[in-house]
């Protein structure tokens, strides 16, 4: 049972370039709410948004580009090559999304929900949901769909699909598993 009454909440998960954003996008066809935690982790370090100030006083201000923004990019490079650099990062920042997520939810008209979260399980997020569904596609497809898709080296694709949390520890946790090798 959720922690939203009257609520139907599917945790979505997988790890990167695995097909969860085409899920959400599916279920949200079919007349789900759907919430992008990714999305919402990536607004809450722009400038003036709540993490901005302790990102720069955790990594230092050498991550903004010319318009005081964050460097995304700079900061990823950063993160996933170390994991607790990483846990800090999230230490900030999902404070921040599970606070956001919870009101997203409490303010939908729709009784079915999708969260789509990276990090499902291991923020605990999981728990508040009525079901886990897992995408899942192969280590060769991930890196593939990331070169192609973000123009990443092979390099920092496999660098992004290493420093992921187990495939197997999301399936093994799953109601649903969602197997993507295609388009």
């Amino acid at each position: 049972m959720s922690n939203w009454p009257g609520k139907y909440v599917i945790g979505l998960t997988g790890n990167i370039a695995t097909g969860k954003s085409v899920v959400r996008r599916m279920l949200e066809h079919l007349g789900a709410y759907t919430i992008d935690a990714d999305a919402l982790s990536h607004r809450v370090i722009t400038k003036g948004a709540p993490g901005y100030q302790p990102v720069l006083e955790t990594f230092g201000t050498w991550l903004l580009d010319k318009d005081g923004q964050i460097n995304r990019s700079k900061l990823g490079r950063l993160v996933f090559a170390d994991p607790e650099t990483l846990k800090q990062l999230e230490s900030i920042i999902h404070p921040y999304v599970r606070q956001a997520i919870d009101i997203l939810i409490k303010r939908s008209k729709q009784r079915v929900i999708v969260v789509e979260a990276i990090k499902l399980l291991e923020s605990g997020l999981s728990a508040q949901c009525d079901a886990v569904w897992v995408a899942d596609a192969p280590q060769e497809v991930q890196i593939e769909r990331l070169m192609r898709k973000r123009s990443m080296s092979r390099e920092d694709a496999i660098q992004r699909v290493r420093s992921q949390s187990a495939q197997k520890e999301k399936i093994e946790a799953a109601d649903v598993v969602i197997t993507n090798h295609g388009s």
